[in-house]
């Protein structure tokens, strides 16, 4: 049996350095209770850009630009070793990480924004990278298109894991791009919560036979910083849950093991069992003996993208 551990707290709102220290800070209180498997929000470091739902669409100009660049300066340069802290802490203490950030890309321009999830292995390396492929309606002001080099399934001694964001878990080719590389971890950070995001995590495990683990974004009033721009037109006080979680884990023929934890901040624990995927794909398996490939294909393309080619 594995311990799997989600971390439902707050960032520290577009603050990079405090929100990793806390990332390590929960990550610690995880291994203290035995997790092997520690899992971050989408976009957790330094935090989802909730507002970005509020504003209206191609107005509020200057104060979308105000947050962006605040955004864009708590960002984290991969290349720049930026995730040290974390990285350290997963080889310390010889578990698996994985963790949604805001990733500024840094071989080319030099100021595009990725909605970005990292798998860190117990030897303290980044084992894949996955930027989101299609950001969601507003969120396509914030963040880049990511590629297919990504798309990937990585062993680690927490079993063999694979990520989407969010809504990329409504793209029936990006999840098959993963049931067919022998997936056992299906982990989905979200910002997405509600009944029918849980049913949809529920198909998912039932579809591909796999653990399902979603990570959910909880944020409340008073994790929006005093200096945030506009905070009382945008937050009120009166609303206390912005955002309320629902990280669950769900085994693979759709039953519900723990959570939804909702309008709870903490760390949700469960006990899973990677053999069970093997024994589920008994009946179906839709990437081996339930499928048709004399029908159906798919082709992916993995290669990293770029706008430019220097010979």
């Amino acid at each position: 049996m594995l311990k799997v551990a989600i971390v439902q707290e707050s960032s520290v709102l577009l603050d990079r350095q405090k929100t990793i220290e806390k990332a390590v800070s929960m990550l610690e209180q995880a291994v203290a209770a035995s997790a092997e498997l520690v899992i971050f929000p989408e976009a957790f470091i330094p935090g989802y850009p909730a507002w970005i739902w509020r504003l209206r669409p191609g107005g509020d100009w200057g104060l979308s630009e105000a947050l962006h660049a605040r955004l864009l300066d708590n960002a984290v340069n991969l290349d720049a070793n930026d995730l040290a802290p974390l990285c350290d802490a997963a080889k310390k203490h010889e578990i698996t990480i994985v963790c949604g950030l805001n990733e500024k890309e840094s071989q080319l321009s030099q100021a595009t924004l990725y909605n970005t999830v990292v798998i860190i292995g117990s030897e303290g390396n980044i084992l894949n990278r996955h930027r989101k492929l299609m950001p969601t309606n507003p969120e396509r002001m914030v963040w880049g298109f990511g590629d297919g080099s990504g798309l990937n399934v990585v062993d680690t001694p927490s079993g063999r894991i694979g990520t989407l964001l969010c809504w990329e878990n409504y793209m029936p080719l990006a999840r098959y791009a993963l049931y067919s590389q022998g997936i056992e971890m299906y982990i989905a950070p979200t910002y997405d919560s509600g009944d029918g995001w849980i049913g949809t995590m529920q198909h998912i495990a039932r579809e591909g036979r796999c653990w399902v683990i979603c990570s959910g974004v909880v944020l409340t009033n008073s994790d929006i910083p005093a200096d945030f721009p506009e905070k009382e037109n945008l937050y009120p006080n009166s609303e206390e849950w912005i955002n309320p979680g629902d990280s669950a884990v769900i085994a693979p023929e759709g039953e519900i093991v723990a959570g939804p934890m909702r309008k709870e901040k903490g760390i949700l624990y469960a006990e899973v069992d990677p053999k069970r995927v093997g024994i589920a794909k008994r009946a179906l398996d839709v990437a081996g003996h339930y499928a048709r490939p004399d029908i159906f294909t798919l082709h992916v393309n993995t290669q990293p993208q770029s706008p430019i080619k220097f010979e």
